[in-house]
């Protein structure tokens, strides 16, 4: 027990390299870990390389083999009431909204149940370091250094309080309310909005990959995806009925377009917002619906809301005691509440074989999403806030999604074990990643800056622990209305080439991400409304598609890694040049897995909206290549030095796309859907200057074996100076496995992606 003035405060060793500090004006609350924390506190051991004390000024001291990583300097405490609002229930008024129907009520009575703490921890960052993480906000910062982010959840915000550090530290904080991140004019601090304690965790990293170990070893390994869900995902709002989707599917398949899921969003329900079931008269057969995706080598993913305002699950949720204060909203906080919750949605749509989850708006209240104004970020934060208040506890507002998805993911797994769980979310918390999901960051507008916006939203996700995330490509909203938030440029749609153009950079952008998913409203979203084959901007979207089921066995390679290594695919340059101060705020250019980067276009070259014409040149941007390493232009083969600025080729055919020397990439065939071909025979693109390895990972695609070690890796490793491939033994095994890889080695060096087979592949595999 150590003291700072008065404070009391508490450190416990969870491992060699993560403490956790608590500290307190009075009296530690009960011990008990938030859902966010899986690991317990340990003994350490006698390496211990992480060092917690008070230097001559009374601050706390983190350090690492006599390396200071972080002083704080302060921590203030002011107290808070914590009140309960009940509602009257004779008051409730049907309210439908853009985010679906709610109920209005009245207050009818307020009780405060308790006082909590508005409490700071004060900061001295080290003047060269930079910082990410805090989830996936929709501004335009990867580094916090210099800013303010208020941390709760939004439409537009995807909350995580979880800081990464490029010296090699993460801190996680450990409640569930709501925070505010300062390094501004007001001070270096992380408010917690409404706590007993401050409570958070110190993660001596080394890296930064480390750091996201050391956050996934306390909150939760992230389990497998299926491999179909790495193929293409086609959505939008929505198909009206179960024929319009299942004709869609099929002009995929007859046009040759590859794809492995396709998506039914909101309103397949009769009657009321939420229901978990279908609309007879237009979806008279939802388990032929799933039978006929099936069948056509596709899979089916559906949205489930958290509101319900139907004649069916609403009234059993309402008799169970399982709705929040508002009548609207069920009780995710509840384990009966979830498991009913679970149940409506099996009996009512998951035995019909829908695959894959949509679990919307689990941020369950937004108080401005509405208006024609936003107001400033401190006032819709505070309307915003007040709003979650009236329904849940203070100390847990940021949670709910958490739960939520905690009871999909432990109801699915039990009710389909073979079967892997897939739930898209429209927000996220720390720990959640352990359950299946999938984030986004919300209904953005279509415009170039928003375009912009999205690479940093996405990276400090992936900076927060977070590996799996998408977007909505092309943006949700397309055209203007008189809500602030419906404030997209292209009145015409996908009949403006301003906006083919946009969708098609976000397309390429999106091509690199874990899902690679198009979705949104007021105009179509197939690849077909946007020209047809022979045409510059189908056959764009066409060659990327293509593209992405190529380099499906480098991707899903990285997918295990994600669960076997804690690693992280979608990387801001800091993962692996920390050593080059120059990509700590990097925001356009990014790493998809270890060998590619991938900097997206993110300015029109070809048209305004309104189809309008720009008189340009110039199709280039500019590109920082990384300090440490050579690159290759993946389209040309053209070796590059590192540590300088280039204009880079940004014909709409492509992006500028790098890939660092000393790689293997593993490309596969082309093919319609996940499994249509054996991936028996592979082409290895070695990329020389650097020895290089490359463990490629297989299991059965589906299902859980893979925990009790069901997998296999082929270790392949690359010698520069003999310029030498070794195609080691195989590690492991599974049912269905492949017996024999033939692997084909290409040297790259002066050969574009397109133009590799003008160099004769060399057979360097057999039984691997």
């Amino acid at each position: 027990m150590h003291s700072i003035e008065h404070l009391r405060f508490r450190l416990d060793r969870y491992t060699d390299r993560i403490v956790r500090v608590l500290v307190t004006p009075t009296d530690f609350a009960t011990e008990s870990n938030s859902e966010m924390v899986v690991l317990r506190p340990q003994a350490a051991g006698q390496d211990a390389v992480l060092e917690v004390d008070q230097d001559a000024e009374r601050r706390i001291v983190f350090s690492s083999e006599g390396r200071t990583l972080l002083s704080i300097s302060n921590f203030s405490f002011e107290a808070v009431e914590v009140i309960q609002t009940e509602m009257d229930p004779k008051s409730l008024v049907l309210k439908a909204t853009v985010d679906g129907e709610r109920v209005q009520a009245k207050i009818a009575k307020q009780t405060v149940i308790r006082r909590d703490w508005k409490a700071r921890v004060y900061f001295e960052w080290d003047e060269t370091e930079a910082l990410y993480g805090l989830g996936m906000h929709e501004e335009e910062a990867l580094s916090l250094r210099g800013k303010m982010q208020y941390v709760y959840q939004h439409n537009l915000k995807a909350s995580v309080p979880m800081l990464t550090s490029t010296k090699g530290y993460g801190i996680l904080f450990n409640k569930e309310c709501a925070f505010e991140f300062h390094d501004d004019e007001a001070g270096s601090y992380m408010e917690y909005d409404s706590t007993d304690e401050i409570d958070f965790f110190f993660i001596q990293g080394g890296s930064l990959d480390g750091v996201i170990t050391g956050y996934r070893e306390l909150t939760g390994r992230v389990g497998m995806m299926p491999k179909w869900l790495f193929g293409y995902c086609q959505s939008k709002e929505r198909y009206n009925t179960q024929e319009e989707l299942v004709s869609v599917a099929r002009e995929f398949r007859e046009r040759k377009i590859p794809i492995d899921l396709i998506v039914q969003d909101w309103h397949y329900w009769p009657d009321g917002w939420g229901g978990k079931h279908f609309d007879a008269a237009r979806y008279p057969d939802p388990k032929q619906l799933c039978d006929e995706i099936h069948a056509l080598d596709m899979k089916v993913m559906i949205s489930i809301w958290p509101n319900m305002m139907d004649s069916i699950n609403r009234p059993e949720m309402i008799a169970a005691g399982g709705m929040l204060n508002d009548h609207s909203v069920y009780n995710a906080f509840d384990p009966a509440a979830r498991d009913l919750y679970w149940k409506q949605t099996h009996d009512g749509i998951h035995r019909h074989g829908f695959d894959a989850w949509w679990c919307d708006s689990t941020e369950p209240y937004i108080a401005d999403w509405s208006g024609e104004t936003s107001g400033s970020s401190a006032e819709r934060a505070k309307r915003n806030l007040d709003e979650f208040k009236l329904h849940m506890d203070a100390a847990r507002v940021n949670a709910y999604s958490l739960y939520h998805s905690k009871g999909i993911y432990e109801n699915q797994r039990a009710a389909a074990p073979d079967k892997r769980v897939v739930n898209l979310t429209r927000s996220a918390y720390a720990g959640q990643q352990r359950y299946g999901t999938i984030t986004w960051p919300g209904d953005p507008s279509a415009k170039w800056s928003t375009l912009r916006q999205h690479i940093p939203a996405l990276l400090n996700f992936s900076a927060s622990g977070c590996p799996y995330s998408t977007m909505d490509i092309g943006a949700f909203f397309v055209r203007t209305k008189e809500q602030w938030f419906w404030s997209g440029e292209y009145e015409a749609g996908c009949e403006d080439l301003g906006y083919r153009e946009l969708y098609t950079r976000w397309f390429q952008f999106g091509a690199f991400l874990p899902l690679f998913r198009s979705h949104g409203t007021d105009t179509p979203r197939e690849p077909w409304r946007f020209g047809e084959a022979g045409t510059p901007f189908y056959d764009v979207l066409l060659r990327f598609i293509e593209l992405r089921y190529r380099l499906l066995p480098y991707i899903y390679s990285i997918a295990g890694w994600i669960t076997q290594r804690h690693y992280t695919m979608v990387r801001p340059l800091a993962f692996d040049f920390m050593n080059d101060p120059q990509v700590y705020d990097l925001k356009d250019q990014f790493m998809f897995g270890p060998s590619l980067m991938v900097c997206p276009v993110l300015e029109p070259m070809y048209y305004e909206a309104g189809s309008k014409p720009l008189a340009m040149e110039d199709k280039t941007r500019s590109v920082y290549l990384p300090k440490g390493c050579d690159w290759y232009d993946f389209w040309t083969g053209k070796k590059l030095k590192g540590g300088q600025h280039i204009k880079a080729d940004a014909v709409l055919e492509k992006i500028p796309l790098y890939v660092r020397a000393g790689s293997i990439i593993p490309l596969g065939p082309c093919q319609q859907f996940v499994g249509e071909k054996i991936s028996d025979d592979l082409i290895l693109m070695i990329y020389p200057g650097a020895d290089a390895s490359f463990d490629l990972y297989e299991d059965e695609g589906e299902g859980y074996a893979y925990e009790s070690g069901a997998y296999s890796i082929i270790p392949l490793t690359w010698h520069d100076a003999a310029s030498q491939l070794h195609v080691h033994a195989r590690q492991g095994s599974f049912d269905g496995m492949i017996e024999r890889h033939i692997f084909r080695a290409v040297n790259m060096a002066g050969f574009g992606y397109e133009n590799y087979t003008e160099a004769p592949p060399v057979v360097c595999g057999g039984e691997a």
